[in-house]
């Protein structure tokens, strides 16, 4: 049976908690390493939430720009200067939240709570070039003794809204990467698929589909829209005998696809 493009959505009461726990995190934050009661400067939601594409709490990506001393302090220290930098930034959290489960993994802190909310924290710099910010940022990767990697999640996000505006796909992007997360948790959990790699192959594949839009007469097509995702999936990847090179929205950086493709290609079949 195949399963046709529906909405999802997270619930408003559930979107409320969120909004309320991000600004305390923003806050908790803020006086550790700004000096700061705000609870909204220096963080942005990013990530599947970010993108709005997430279908559910588990999880939720904030990026947090640090001042850049702390970059310069952590940097010059021996060892493991991004593990350090993670630590530091529990220890902010913990101030707030010192019952809660909170560690750092990798690249991130994460936050758990009982009620099965998860926010993950990336803590962040600008990057600077001789001109200035140049939009993107450095963030810290744990592994292999401790490095820095970039991001530019924001162009990522304004690559989405713009796609999916009404004069564009009219919302049908998001549904889309929403009802492939949906078949992903449903009946593929097991799998490891990305929201990254989700978004990014809908975005880049999507075409000239859309919702219909007020006043519009439906248009007839030889194929339906599921079946328009399944094929550019199998042109893209030789009916899934390779795996693609594939860029995210906007920002153009390589996703890794090497782990998802495979099940992608599961739920596009099963779309159909």
């Amino acid at each position: 049976m195949s399963i046709k493009v529906t909405k999802h959505s997270i619930d408003k009461e559930t979107r409320s908690v969120i909004s309320g726990r991000y600004k305390r995190i923003t806050r908790a934050i803020n006086r550790s390493f700004w000096n700061s009661e705000s609870e909204t400067e220096h963080s942005m939601y990013v990530g599947s939430y970010g993108r709005g594409t997430a279908i559910n709490t588990s999880d939720l990506d904030v990026l947090f720009i640090l001042p850049e001393s702390e970059y310069n302090h952590f940097n010059s220290l021996n060892g493991n200067g991004p593990s350090r930098l993670l630590q530091a930034v529990k220890d902010a959290l913990l101030a707030t939240y010192p019952l809660t489960k909170i560690k750092g993994d990798g690249q991130i802190v994460s936050v758990d709570f009982s009620d099965g909310i998860r926010f993950e924290i990336l803590p962040a710099f600008k990057r600077m070039s001789l001109w200035g910010w140049d939009g993107t940022y450095i963030y810290p990767d744990t592994h292999m003794g401790g490095n820095w990697l970039s991001t530019n999640p924001r162009a990522e996000i304004d690559a989405m809204n713009k796609k999916d505006a009404e004069n564009s796909t009219n919302k049908l992007l998001t549904a889309t990467c929403q009802h492939i997360r949906y078949i992903r948790d449903k009946y593929f959990s097991s799998y490891h698929l990305s929201g990254i790699l989700i978004d990014s192959f809908v975005y880049n594949h999507i075409g000239g589909w859309h919702f219909t839009r007020q006043g519009e007469d439906a248009t007839r097509s030889i194929n339906t829209f599921e079946e328009h995702l399944l094929n550019e999936y199998n042109r893209v990847s030789f009916n899934g005998l390779i795996t693609p090179n594939i860029l995210a929205p906007g920002s153009g950086m390589p996703v890794d696809a090497s782990k998802g493709w495979e099940v992608l290609g599961k739920i596009l079949r099963k779309m159909v």
